[in-house]
């Protein structure tokens, strides 16, 4: 069944420093998901450590809060028709080596922890996601 949805999308810090922002962005919109709300921030690493508190207990959490908070970074709400699947349809397996072709990862991710970008995994996380950046 399709019904409308919004999830969070992030251009993580290795995208915005090689200027891809556009780039991403038309991937999304050109896909049917409409860019609802965007900013472009730096967060701390203890906002990173706030945001990934799901990871807390995997080894590369630690790396994954440094690198969030190592230069700024585009928050998004993607709305769209089943936009929570549909935008990690579009970024592409993690690791940017297992990615399939024209994914975002697989044309601008550059390992495994600077893939570009990081979407909300259900619509349980996508409303806090997006809570977390865009408090009313």
């Amino acid at each position: 069944m399709s019904k409308v949805e919004q999830t969070l999308s992030i251009i993580k810090p290795d995208a915005v420093e090689r200027n891809l922002i556009e780039n991403i962005k038309s991937i999304f919109t050109k896909n049917n998901l409409v860019i609802k709300e965007n900013k472009k921030i730096h967060i701390t690493k203890e906002e990173a450590a706030e945001f990934y508190k799901v990871h807390q207990s995997k080894p590369f959490y630690d790396n994954l809060c440094l690198y969030l908070s190592s230069g700024p970074i585009v928050v998004m709400v993607l709305e769209g028709i089943n936009a929570v699947s549909l935008n990690r349809e579009l970024m592409g397996a993690t690791d940017p080596k297992n990615a399939e072709e024209n994914t975002i990862r697989k044309l601008y991710g550059i390992s495994i922890d600077k893939n570009s970008v990081h979407g909300s995994d259900s619509i349980e996380n996508a409303k806090k996601e997006i809570n977390f950046f865009f408090k009313d």
